[in-house]
């Protein structure tokens, strides 16, 4: 008989499930999107081993011409009004290639979307309710009012899981008192393929390059400063920007409205339970300083893809495959989590000391090749036990 896979969440990281697992085996899938989504004018960074996941997956074609590949970054740690940042760490991908891409989030929903489609998955307009167990199978309610059976069922519905909290799962949850600031600019002069992080008192600001003179800033502040430059015109908000950022693209212009979010950690307290098996936001969520939300997400999408293709071949019952993945996963999103926090509690302190403390140390990075090779390999995602599509290679 046949695996039967159920995906709950029709987001990135539950579509990029359902394509590898489909493309990469003979189980059946079948995808509860629930509505369509608003459009996304986000972009996000796709790490290198991402690349290669999608590759094999048959995504990466479609959004190939409207990734932007990140060449090299800069690190500064400084004040705001600083007029000069001297760089603390600097970084390029190893032998030439890119450690990571730009990649609009509504390109790469709509190409996983097309290859859902293109593969014949089964995709359901509803949002899963609620669902029962068996000695063998699983039973989704939908909010149409239909039900679904499979073998397993895939909670990919998103940072406040309603599937989570039916199975009973606990979240440990840390906020940050902060707010996260997106949005795209356009700029005078070309960026290079250069991403530029400035860590500034109230939090990060990261200029990340889009195809063209264009550019994604992911900028951290105080939520009432944060709540004040999304409420003002583009233009003054444009230079505000500028100020922070400086002239090293020129002029700089809003192209969109900014978007904001307040920002927080968490973690569940396990990523399997039963026949129910977490993903993505569902089972993890961290601060965006080091752009590896995605990344997180799309390792659990190879990962779960591994050991539920290696189970199904073997004529197992999926569902002996979770524990595995929950102890895989979980080690890893904890890992990222704590680093993450720590990252943004250092540089957040204000005292000159503790600037004098992260230049060193960043220096130190900067000047050991061995450890900056570390640094490029944790954000070219090549870093601790890679699934086998995010090498490249089949399932």
């Amino acid at each position: 008989m046949v695996g039967r896979v159920i995906v709950a969440g029709g987001g990135l990281v539950g579509r990029t499930i359902a394509v590898a697992l489909a493309s990469q085996s003979h189980l059946s899938v079948t995808l509860l999107a629930g509505p369509p989504p608003g459009r996304d004018e986000r972009a996000s960074a796709v790490a290198a081993a991402g690349r290669r996941l999608f590759s094999r997956i048959g995504v990466w074609p479609h959004v190939a011409d409207v990734a932007q590949p990140i060449e090299d970054m800069v690190i500064t740690d400084s004040r705001a009004d600083d007029l000069i940042r001297p760089e603390a760490l600097s970084f390029e991908g190893e032998r030439g290639a890119p450690f990571a891409y730009m990649v609009p989030n509504a390109a790469l929903y709509g190409a996983l979307t097309d290859r859902c489609a293109a593969l014949g998955i089964t995709e359901i307009a509803a949002s899963a309710t609620y669902y029962t167990e068996a000695e063998r199978t699983i039973t989704v309610e939908l909010d149409n009012g239909d039900t679904i059976t499979g073998d397993v069922l895939v909670a990919a519905d998103g940072r406040a899981s309603r599937l989570r909290g039916i199975a009973g799962i606990g979240v440990v949850e840390k906020h940050y008192g902060q707010c996260g600031i997106v949005g795209t600019v356009a700029h005078e002069d070309p960026h290079y393929g250069r991403a530029t992080q400035h860590f500034l008192p109230n939090g990060p600001f990261a200029m990340l390059p889009l195809t063209g003179n264009r550019s994604s800033i992911v900028w951290t502040e105080r939520p009432q400063f944060a709540k004040t430059l999304v409420e003002m015109d583009p233009f003054i908000a444009g230079l505000e920007i500028e100020r922070v950022f400086g002239l090293s693209l020129g002029r700089l212009t809003v192209e969109a409205p900014l978007m904001m979010h307040p920002l927080s950690a968490h973690l569940a307290r396990d990523f399997a339970r039963g026949r129910l098996v977490l993903a993505g936001d569902a089972a993890h969520g961290i601060h965006p300083l080091a752009g590896q939300g995605l990344n997180l997400g799309l390792r659990d999408a190879a990962a779960l893809s591994e050991v539920l293709v290696d189970a199904g071949r073997q004529g197992e019952d999926l569902s002996l495959a979770l524990p595995r993945y929950a102890r895989w996963r979980r080690a890893d999103a904890a890992q990222m989590l704590l680093v993450t926090d720590q990252l943004n509690a250092l540089f957040s302190r204000r005292s000159d000391l503790m600037r004098a403390v992260r230049s060193i140390g960043l220096g130190l990075v900067d000047r050991r090749d061995k450890l900056k090779s570390l640094f490029i390999q944790e954000a070219a995602g090549i870093e601790g036990e890679i699934p086998r599509l995010m090498r490249g290679d089949a399932l």
